[in-house]
Protein backbone atom coordinates (compact mmCIF):
# COMPACT_ATOMS: atom_id res chain seq x y z
CA UNK A 1 0.00 0.00 0.00
CA UNK A 2 1.78 3.61 -0.91
CA UNK A 3 1.84 5.93 1.57
CA UNK A 4 -0.79 8.52 0.35
CA UNK A 5 -3.33 5.86 0.58
CA UNK A 6 -2.25 4.36 4.26
CA UNK A 7 -2.61 8.54 5.04
CA UNK A 8 -5.99 8.55 3.34
CA UNK A 9 -7.29 5.78 5.37
CA UNK A 10 -5.58 7.04 8.76
CA UNK A 11 -7.81 10.31 8.78
CA UNK A 12 -10.56 8.45 7.32
CA UNK A 13 -10.33 6.61 10.80
CA UNK A 14 -9.73 9.56 12.83
CA UNK A 15 -13.00 11.44 10.70
CA UNK A 16 -14.81 7.93 12.19
CA UNK A 17 -13.54 8.64 15.71
CA UNK A 18 -15.05 12.05 15.75
CA UNK A 19 -18.29 11.02 14.01
CA UNK A 20 -18.99 7.81 15.97
CA UNK A 21 -17.60 8.76 19.56
CA UNK A 22 -16.93 12.34 19.60
CA UNK A 23 -13.04 12.33 20.22
CA UNK A 24 -11.80 14.93 18.48
CA UNK A 25 -8.07 13.76 17.04
CA UNK A 26 -8.08 15.04 13.36
CA UNK A 27 -5.88 18.14 14.33
CA UNK A 28 -3.35 16.28 16.83
CA UNK A 29 0.32 16.28 15.64
CA UNK A 30 -0.03 13.91 12.68
CA UNK A 31 3.64 12.20 12.58
CA UNK A 32 3.22 11.72 16.38
CA UNK A 33 -0.35 10.07 16.52
CA UNK A 34 0.00 7.95 13.40
CA UNK A 35 2.84 6.16 14.52
CA UNK A 36 1.20 5.29 17.81
CA UNK A 37 -2.05 4.17 15.69
CA UNK A 38 0.48 2.13 13.57
CA UNK A 39 1.41 0.21 17.06
CA UNK A 40 -2.05 -0.51 17.67
CA UNK A 41 -2.98 -1.93 14.48
CA UNK A 42 -0.57 -4.18 14.69
CA UNK A 43 -1.40 -5.18 18.66
CA UNK A 44 -5.07 -5.66 17.75
CA UNK A 45 -4.24 -7.32 14.49
CA UNK A 46 -5.93 -5.56 12.09
CA UNK A 47 -4.15 -5.67 8.39
CA UNK A 48 -5.13 -1.92 7.56
CA UNK A 49 -6.48 1.58 8.89
CA UNK A 50 -9.68 0.76 7.21
CA UNK A 51 -10.13 -2.89 8.50
CA UNK A 52 -9.45 -0.61 12.03
CA UNK A 53 -12.09 1.59 11.22
CA UNK A 54 -14.30 -1.00 10.35
CA UNK A 55 -13.72 -2.95 13.68
CA UNK A 56 -13.97 0.49 15.42
CA UNK A 57 -17.62 1.45 14.01
CA UNK A 58 -19.07 -2.35 14.63
CA UNK A 59 -17.17 -2.53 18.28
CA UNK A 60 -17.78 -0.38 20.83
CA UNK A 61 -15.44 -1.87 23.38
CA UNK A 62 -12.53 -1.62 20.79
CA UNK A 63 -13.08 2.29 21.60
CA UNK A 64 -11.28 1.76 25.40
CA UNK A 65 -8.43 -0.44 24.17
CA UNK A 66 -7.74 2.39 21.44
CA UNK A 67 -7.31 5.21 23.91
CA UNK A 68 -4.19 4.10 25.37
CA UNK A 69 -2.96 4.44 22.29
CA UNK A 70 -4.27 8.01 21.45
CA UNK A 71 -3.23 9.56 24.50
CA UNK A 72 0.26 9.76 26.11
CA UNK A 73 0.01 8.42 29.80
CA UNK A 74 3.63 9.25 31.12
CA UNK A 75 4.50 10.86 34.32
CA UNK A 76 6.08 10.89 37.79
CA UNK A 77 5.21 12.54 40.47
CA UNK A 78 6.82 16.26 41.03
CA UNK A 79 8.16 15.68 37.62
CA UNK A 80 10.59 18.47 36.71
CA UNK A 81 11.49 18.92 40.55
CA UNK A 82 12.35 22.74 39.81
CA UNK A 83 9.43 23.27 38.29
CA UNK A 84 7.64 22.53 41.39
CA UNK A 85 9.79 24.52 43.17
CA UNK A 86 9.13 27.58 41.43
CA UNK A 87 5.63 27.22 41.97
CA UNK A 88 6.35 26.66 45.73
CA UNK A 89 8.66 29.21 46.01
CA UNK A 90 8.15 31.95 43.40
CA UNK A 91 4.08 31.55 42.74
CA UNK A 92 2.54 29.95 46.08
CA UNK A 93 3.15 33.53 47.81
CA UNK A 94 0.68 35.39 45.46
CA UNK A 95 -1.80 32.37 46.10
CA UNK A 96 -1.41 33.04 49.48
CA UNK A 97 -3.16 36.32 48.95
CA UNK A 98 -6.94 35.07 47.39
CA UNK A 99 -9.28 33.55 50.27
CA UNK A 100 -10.06 30.47 47.83
CA UNK A 101 -8.34 28.94 45.07
CA UNK A 102 -8.91 27.10 41.85
CA UNK A 103 -6.59 24.83 40.04
CA UNK A 104 -6.89 23.24 37.39
CA UNK A 105 -4.54 20.35 35.94
CA UNK A 106 -5.33 20.03 32.39
CA UNK A 107 -4.57 16.24 30.73
CA UNK A 108 -4.19 15.10 34.57
CA UNK A 109 -3.50 11.38 33.04
CA UNK A 110 -3.24 8.63 35.80
CA UNK A 111 -2.54 11.45 38.31
CA UNK A 112 0.85 11.82 39.14
CA UNK A 113 0.81 15.63 38.81
CA UNK A 114 -2.47 15.80 40.66
CA UNK A 115 -1.05 14.32 43.68
CA UNK A 116 2.11 16.67 43.44
CA UNK A 117 -0.26 19.76 43.56
CA UNK A 118 -2.34 18.70 46.27
CA UNK A 119 0.88 17.31 48.16
CA UNK A 120 2.36 20.56 47.77
CA UNK A 121 -0.46 22.93 48.51
CA UNK A 122 -1.23 20.94 52.33
CA UNK A 123 3.07 21.62 52.85
CA UNK A 124 2.37 25.41 51.91
CA UNK A 125 -0.72 25.78 54.32
CA UNK A 126 -2.72 26.50 50.99
CA UNK A 127 -5.11 23.10 50.71
CA UNK A 128 -8.01 23.78 52.72
CA UNK A 129 -8.52 26.94 50.48
CA UNK A 130 -8.30 25.35 47.06
CA UNK A 131 -10.40 22.99 44.98
CA UNK A 132 -8.30 21.07 42.61
CA UNK A 133 -9.88 19.93 38.90
CA UNK A 134 -8.26 16.91 37.39
CA UNK A 135 -9.45 16.50 33.73
CA UNK A 136 -8.57 14.08 30.62
CA UNK A 137 -10.15 13.00 27.90
CA UNK A 138 -9.04 9.03 29.03
CA UNK A 139 -11.83 8.02 31.22
CA UNK A 140 -9.57 5.02 31.99
CA UNK A 141 -6.68 7.18 33.00
CA UNK A 142 -9.28 9.70 35.21
CA UNK A 143 -10.64 6.03 37.01
CA UNK A 144 -6.72 5.16 37.75
CA UNK A 145 -6.07 8.77 39.11
CA UNK A 146 -9.21 9.02 41.52
CA UNK A 147 -7.90 5.14 42.89
CA UNK A 148 -4.07 7.08 43.78
CA UNK A 149 -2.87 3.62 43.48
CA UNK A 150 0.96 3.31 41.72
CA UNK A 151 3.45 0.60 41.70
CA UNK A 152 6.06 0.67 44.89
CA UNK A 153 8.52 0.36 42.27
CA UNK A 154 8.44 3.83 41.36
CA UNK A 155 7.89 5.36 45.00
CA UNK A 156 11.72 5.75 44.90
CA UNK A 157 11.78 8.64 42.13
CA UNK A 158 8.83 10.46 43.41
CA UNK A 159 10.41 10.50 46.98
CA UNK A 160 13.31 12.25 45.07
CA UNK A 161 11.50 13.88 43.51
CA UNK A 162 9.18 15.60 45.92
CA UNK A 163 13.01 16.18 47.88
CA UNK A 164 14.13 17.98 45.10
CA UNK A 165 11.02 20.20 45.17
CA UNK A 166 11.63 21.43 48.43
CA UNK A 167 9.01 19.16 50.34
CA UNK A 168 8.82 19.95 53.80
CA UNK A 169 7.78 16.48 54.65
CA UNK A 170 8.64 13.12 53.71
CA UNK A 171 6.48 11.30 50.56
CA UNK A 172 6.05 8.59 53.00
CA UNK A 173 3.19 10.45 54.92
CA UNK A 174 1.00 10.63 52.35
CA UNK A 175 0.77 6.99 51.19
CA UNK A 176 0.19 3.14 52.79
CA UNK A 177 2.54 0.62 51.23
CA UNK A 178 1.27 -3.74 50.68
CA UNK A 179 1.67 -6.44 48.25
CA UNK A 180 4.12 -4.03 45.99
CA UNK A 181 1.84 -0.55 45.55
CA UNK A 182 1.84 2.32 47.12
CA UNK A 183 -1.86 3.78 47.64
CA UNK A 184 -2.10 7.56 48.58
CA UNK A 185 -4.31 8.97 51.32
CA UNK A 186 -7.59 9.39 50.46
CA UNK A 187 -7.81 12.81 52.31
CA UNK A 188 -5.65 13.93 49.35
CA UNK A 189 -8.59 13.53 47.03
CA UNK A 190 -11.23 15.24 49.33
CA UNK A 191 -10.96 18.53 47.68
CA UNK A 192 -10.56 17.17 43.93
CA UNK A 193 -12.74 16.92 41.32
CA UNK A 194 -12.26 14.96 38.66
CA UNK A 195 -13.78 15.35 35.62
CA UNK A 196 -13.25 13.95 31.75
CA UNK A 197 -12.08 17.39 29.70
CA UNK A 198 -11.46 17.47 25.87
CA UNK A 199 -9.20 21.04 25.38
CA UNK A 200 -9.99 19.97 22.00
CA UNK A 201 -13.82 20.74 22.07
CA UNK A 202 -15.16 21.58 25.16
CA UNK A 203 -15.76 25.00 26.73
CA UNK A 204 -14.32 26.99 29.73
CA UNK A 205 -16.17 25.58 32.99
CA UNK A 206 -15.01 27.62 35.72
CA UNK A 207 -12.42 30.44 36.88
CA UNK A 208 -9.13 29.34 37.95
CA UNK A 209 -6.15 31.33 39.73
CA UNK A 210 -3.61 28.32 38.60
CA UNK A 211 -3.35 25.91 35.48
CA UNK A 212 -1.08 23.83 34.82
CA UNK A 213 -1.08 21.77 31.44
CA UNK A 214 2.56 19.82 30.76
CA UNK A 215 3.57 17.92 27.64
CA UNK A 216 0.21 18.04 26.40
CA UNK A 217 0.26 20.62 23.59
CA UNK A 218 3.30 19.16 22.17
CA UNK A 219 0.91 16.85 20.68
CA UNK A 220 -1.55 19.34 19.04
CA UNK A 221 -0.75 21.23 16.03
CA UNK A 222 -0.70 24.90 15.69
CA UNK A 223 -4.13 25.66 15.61
CA UNK A 224 -5.07 23.10 18.67
CA UNK A 225 -2.41 24.75 20.67
CA UNK A 226 -4.09 27.96 20.51
CA UNK A 227 -7.58 26.65 21.08
CA UNK A 228 -6.40 25.32 24.26
CA UNK A 229 -3.86 28.56 25.02
CA UNK A 230 -7.42 30.51 24.67
CA UNK A 231 -9.17 28.35 26.58
CA UNK A 232 -6.69 28.98 29.38
CA UNK A 233 -6.97 32.56 28.78
CA UNK A 234 -10.23 32.92 29.42
CA UNK A 235 -10.09 30.68 32.69
CA UNK A 236 -7.59 32.81 34.29
CA UNK A 237 -8.33 36.10 36.05
CA UNK A 238 -5.89 39.09 36.09
CA UNK A 239 -2.57 37.91 37.17
CA UNK A 240 -3.73 33.96 37.21
CA UNK A 241 -0.86 31.89 36.43
CA UNK A 242 -0.14 29.14 34.07
CA UNK A 243 2.21 26.49 33.53
CA UNK A 244 3.45 24.62 30.78
CA UNK A 245 6.10 21.94 30.06
CA UNK A 246 9.45 22.11 29.68
CA UNK A 247 9.32 21.56 25.21
CA UNK A 248 6.54 24.04 25.12
CA UNK A 249 6.08 27.73 24.56
CA UNK A 250 3.52 30.64 24.44
CA UNK A 251 6.21 32.35 21.91
CA UNK A 252 4.25 31.87 18.61
CA UNK A 253 0.58 32.02 19.97
CA UNK A 254 -1.79 34.68 19.21
CA UNK A 255 -2.62 34.18 23.04
CA UNK A 256 1.05 35.33 23.80
CA UNK A 257 0.45 39.26 24.42
CA UNK A 258 -2.30 38.16 27.14
CA UNK A 259 0.76 36.52 29.09
CA UNK A 260 3.96 37.79 30.65
CA UNK A 261 7.26 35.58 31.44
CA UNK A 262 7.41 35.02 35.13
CA UNK A 263 9.55 32.00 35.96
CA UNK A 264 10.81 31.92 32.06
CA UNK A 265 13.11 28.98 32.76
CA UNK A 266 10.12 26.80 33.98
CA UNK A 267 7.78 27.81 31.47
CA UNK A 268 5.48 29.37 34.10
CA UNK A 269 2.93 32.73 32.70
CA UNK A 270 1.42 35.24 34.65
CA UNK A 271 -1.63 36.88 32.65
CA UNK A 272 -1.48 40.76 32.30
CA UNK A 273 -3.15 43.01 33.99
CA UNK A 274 -4.94 44.23 30.41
Amino acid sequence: MSEKVEDIEFRLLLEALYQRYHYDFREYAFASLKRRLKQAREQFGFRSFSAMQDGLLHDPGMLARLMSYLTVQVSEMFRDPSYFRAIRETVAPHLRTYPSLKVWIAGCSSGEELYSFVIMFREEGLESRSLFYATDINQSALTLAEAGVYGLDRIRLFTENHRKSGGKSSLSDYYSAAYGRASFDRTLRQRVVFSDHSLVTDAVFAEMQLISCRNVLIYFNRGLQDRALGLFKDALPRSGFLGLGSKESLRFSAHAPAFSEFVREEKIYQKRDA
